[in-house]
């Protein structure tokens, strides 16, 4: 029988050679929605749209986003993370959207599978 042994250092190793999640422009569809989620702080739509723009989304296609209405699949979702005092956006792309009954805050988006691309840093 083998047993594993926690070790700390390995863990760190692991840590610091895994690559940094990195904006590429080449990742964007410009095409596709961008439902933007401020998680309350309206005061950081502005500058929140502004680093989406700067980083190849289209600014036409970002909305807030809205408890009543969800994205389609290959839309984007870009999060002000972490609240209450976000200091970057956490971009998702939509890959599946199922129906639900809406739930509180949350509303339809419950329905909603995402996978995590990369991050922005909000200035």
């Amino acid at each position: 029988m083998i047993h594993e042994v926690y070790n700390p250092r390995l863990v760190l190793e692991i840590f610091i050679k895994a690559p940094p999640k990195r904006t590429l422009l080449n990742q964007v569809d410009a095409t596709k929605s961008v439902y933007l989620f401020t998680h309350g702080r309206r005061d950081l739509e502005t500058s929140a749209t502004d680093a989406l723009v700067a980083n190849g989304f289209a600014k036409e296609k970002i909305f807030s986003a809205k408890a009543d209405a969800v994205g389609n699949v290959g839309d984007y979702m870009a999060m002000l993370w972490m609240p209450p005092t976000p200091d970057h956006i956490k971009i998702q792309k939509i890959t599946k959207v199922d129906t639900v009954k809406p739930e509180g805050m949350v509303g339809l988006w419950k329905g909603v599978s995402k996978e995590d691309l990369f991050t922005i840093p909000l200035k």
